[in-house]
């Protein structure tokens, strides 16, 4: 699996010319695949509230949920960073507030960094986490906690007074102790001129190739949502399609009575095992077999925390 994924390693990588991988996670089984396929970073967006929950935005997140999410994600994480979303209104009343929920993401929510949408505003809040040990990832450019100010989710940065303060905003992050900065929806021209201009990495989404590394909703890269086609998504699956199709499968095999056959039921001639453990597995708790025994009781809904494979 590889070291830890740390806010040192993150800020080296960009010194050393090599790209940042990122992608949201919101559960447990996801966080666990892509943490074992090498990504440096997981993001527990607050875009949960589309993919998952179904809304049509960002702003009825809470922090009871992206904590809740967190803690899935955290559990399923080994190597990449896990960085929590702060969602709307949880940070924008007060500097103290925003504090007091960056602490609940990290101590019940077991996110290792916070990511905050906004500038140089939240420079103080940023500096402030910064000097309590709580490392805080920015984000500029289409922050779609305010889609609402911005007529909906619309690139920015075209003019060149909106590039001027989107660039000024960056810096104000970095010199507020920032360790990211996250550049959504802007012209690459400009994601290049700030990746330049800043010591910490970006993290680009539609903001071209010359950020510092790239994030995606993991939804979007696999192809789960057809309807949803941004110009900045490039699918790697279409994962609609196949998931749709086993699931027709297995309505035609269940009225066809070919599931479950003999091979996936209990027969009371089969010896019981003598342990059975949830999930039917037989790998003990140090470690061994991946194997399950098809006879196995115990709950199928339970799935065990496995020690992972090196």
């Amino acid at each position: 699996m590889g070291d830890k994924v740390t806010v040192p390693q993150i800020v080296k990588m960009k010194q050393r010319g090599e790209k940042i991988t990122c992608l949201t996670a919101y559960d447990y089984s996801f966080a666990r695949i892509l943490d074992e396929a090498g990504v440096d970073m997981l993001l527990v967006g607050d875009s949960v509230g589309c993919v998952v929950q179904g809304n049509h935005n960002t702003l009825a997140m809470t922090m009871d949920e992206m904590i809740y999410h967190c803690r899935s994600v955290a559990r399923g994480t080994e190597r990449a960073q896990v960085v929590g979303d702060m969602p709307f209104m949880s940070y924008e009343a007060s500097v103290e507030e925003g504090i007091r929920n960056a602490g609940r993401l990290v101590k019940q929510g077991g996110a290792e960094a916070v990511k905050l949408e906004g500038g140089a505003d939240y420079a103080e809040l940023a500096s402030r986490l910064f000097k309590i040990g709580i490392p805080v990832m920015g984000h500029i450019g289409l922050t779609p906690q305010s889609l609402h100010a911005m007529g909906g989710f619309k690139v920015q940065g075209r003019s060149a007074a909106q590039a001027k303060k989107l660039l000024d905003d960056a810096r104000a992050l970095e010199q507020a102790g920032c360790y990211a900065i996250v550049l959504e929806g802007i012209p690459q021209e400009l994601a290049q001129e700030i990746t330049a201009a800043l010591s910490i990495p970006t993290v680009g989404i539609g903001a071209g190739v010359h950020c510092d590394g790239q994030v995606l909703v993991v939804y979007d890269l696999l192809g789960m949502n057809e309807e949803f086609r941004p110009k900045f998504v490039k699918r790697y699956d279409n994962l609609a399609v196949r998931i749709r199709t086993a699931v027709e499968q297995y309505i035609t095999e269940v009225r066809n009575e070919q599931f479950p056959d003999d091979q996936h039921s209990f027969s009371k001639d089969a010896p019981r095992p003598e342990s059975a453990t949830p999930y039917g597995s037989v790998r003990a708790a140090a470690g061994g077999s991946d194997e399950r025994d098809p006879d196995a009781s115990g709950a199928a809904c339970i799935p065990l925390p496995f020690p992972r494979k090196k």
